[in-house]
């Protein structure tokens, strides 16, 4: 009885199946902990904490320059809007809309710098 014929993979050379060592090699390294890892993590480190603060920074320097305004200029301590005080106004409604929105631009930011880091980890 004649042998069948061996069973043969066709790949394109792009895929995963024509490289298959190098692909796994930097996630290797991240969760080993080597010191490309390190270095790949740390940078991810930076990405995020440089991203905190400015945030931070863009979110405190108007809370803070509130009170100097209002030092600065007494008049708007003594008007009202439909009697309420201007300042009550502006630190309900504007402070809040700036949290709110300053929070929304940090998560999506932070979700795209760790998929940036996961694809290029990934791609490596």
């Amino acid at each position: 009885m004649p042998e069948p014929p061996r069973r043969v993979t066709v790949t394109h050379p792009r895929t995963r199946a024509a490289r298959p060592g190098s692909r796994h090699a930097v996630v290797r390294d991240v969760h080993e902990q080597t010191p490309l890892g390190e270095v790949y993590v740390r940078s991810l480190m930076r990405a995020q904490l440089r991203l905190g603060l400015l945030v931070c920074g863009a979110v405190c320097l108007p809370l803070g320059a509130l009170p100097l305004l209002f030092a600065l200029f007494p008049a708007p301590r003594r008007t009202a809007v439909a009697g309420v005080p201007l300042p009550w106004l502006v630190l309900g409604l504007p402070v809040y809309a700036l949290l709110v929105a300053a929070g929304a631009v940090y998560v999506r930011r932070a979700e795209r710098n760790e998929r940036d880091f996961a694809e290029h980890v990934h791609r490596s």
